[in-house]
């Protein structure tokens, strides 16, 4: 099969210098450039190039990896945990783990608090997380290079702790998504080259039964909200038009519950019609199941990555797209471990990652995984 593809692609080749009576070059990045040519009379003159089309013979292969939940707000388990330990990050999360974050070209997490010396607690609310912004370190040290803020706790703390958020993730080099100080900004595509493919990702939240972290308007900051779809749809359209891979993670749910909503499951694979190439979700603090939708995957809820202290099953998702002229590969795996007493516990012991490995089969609509967990979809 390869040796077909490889003739393929030299006939395809040869047909195009074929077809150009001027000197063609190759450029560096391997973009070969066929022109399409009109002679108006029999003469040697040059001529002109008109409507140039390319065609891309480079091969691609790049990872992203997410995690869930993250907490490092003061007073928090986490953070105690981390300022009493003599190696620091190292003796909360297992270093394989960070390995493999800071292994991967892209990596996200669900950065669920605030970082500021600003603000009030919202009147009214049960939980709110504010970090001193100088936190912000732990995320690099996690290789971490996007935060999701659509959440409902980026807003714990007012609008000028949300605007000191921003701030500090920028001056970090930290991408943000989902969330802005307007609207423009929070419905704003996070575009990023990888592997020489443009990859979007966009984020929505509709987590709150209680709303009280506001939608971004005109003027003010907030988060994009897809309790009614609509806005996020046009986002990921938007981002279809602009990206060769979208990926759209969504915040919803219900709260320590394995059982999907009706509109998770609704509005998933209306997100993936409009463009997404996968789905990425959180807020439910514990591992919901999976779904493939017309080859793409949905992952309904990452759950706590190191948020807490209560057990919780816990895992990262690799996923690794490769592919060349002939298409992509989009492969999707988990490393399973727990959260607990505010560590974070890579599993090594093969029973422990069979366990985790049939729970999410168990609780996903139509999901396998392998002895490796590499997860696949169930005809």
């Amino acid at each position: 099969m390869r040796k077909i593809k490889l003739m393929l692609a030299i006939m395809l080749t040869m047909a195009m210098v074929v077809g150009c009576r001027g000197s063609q070059g190759t450029k560096d990045n391997q973009i070969v450039e066929n022109s399409s040519k009109e002679s108006v009379e029999t003469t040697t003159e040059e001529i002109t190039t008109e409507e140039p089309t390319t065609v891309d013979l480079q091969e691609f292969d790049f990872t992203m990896c997410f995690a869930g939940d993250i907490l490092l707000a003061e007073g928090e388990i986490t953070t105690n945990n981390l300022d009493s330990s003599p190696n620091g990050l190292k003796d909360c999360i297992s270093p394989e783990f960070l390995e493999i974050m800071n292994r991967a070209d892209y990596t996200c997490v669900n950065n669920e608090f605030t970082y500021s010396t600003r603000g009030s607690a919202l009147d009214g609310k049960a939980w709110t997380f504010r970090a001193h912004p100088d936190r912000v370190k732990y995320l690099k040290e996690m290789g971490v290079d996007l935060a999701l803020l659509a959440n409902n706790h980026v807003y714990d703390y007012g609008k000028d702790a949300m605007l000191d958020t921003l701030d500090t993730l920028t001056n970090a080099d930290i991408k943000y998504f989902g969330a802005g100080a307007n609207l423009e900004e929070a419905m704003k595509p996070v575009y990023v080259e990888l592997g020489g493919k443009k990859v979007a990702f966009v984020a929505a939240s509709r987590a709150e039964k209680n709303k009280m972290t506001p939608q971004a308007t005109e003027e003010e900051p907030g988060i994009l909200r897809c309790y009614d779809p609509t806005l996020f749809i046009e986002v990921i359209k938007e981002a279809r038009a602009n990206a060769d891979f979208v990926v759209a993670c969504v915040h919803w749910g219900t709260e320590r519950s394995t059982v999907l909503e009706d509109a998770q499951l609704e509005t998933a694979r209306q997100y993936i019609d409009a463009g997404a190439d996968m789905i990425i979700g959180s807020h439910s603090h514990c591992l919901q199941g999976m779904e493939y939708y017309n080859g793409k995957p949905i992952v309904y809820s990452l759950g706590n990555y190191w948020f807490d202290e209560y057990y919780e099953d816990t895992m990262l998702v690799n996923v690794r797209i490769h592919g060349d002229i002939y298409g992509s590969n989009v492969e999707l795996s988990v490393v399973p471990g727990m959260q607990d007493d505010g560590k974070t516990v890579i599993f090594t012991d093969d029973s422990e990652k069979e366990r985790v490995y049939q729970h999410l089969e168990d609780i996903s609509v139509n999901i396998e995984i392998d002895e490796n967990g590499v997860v696949s979809s169930k005809e």
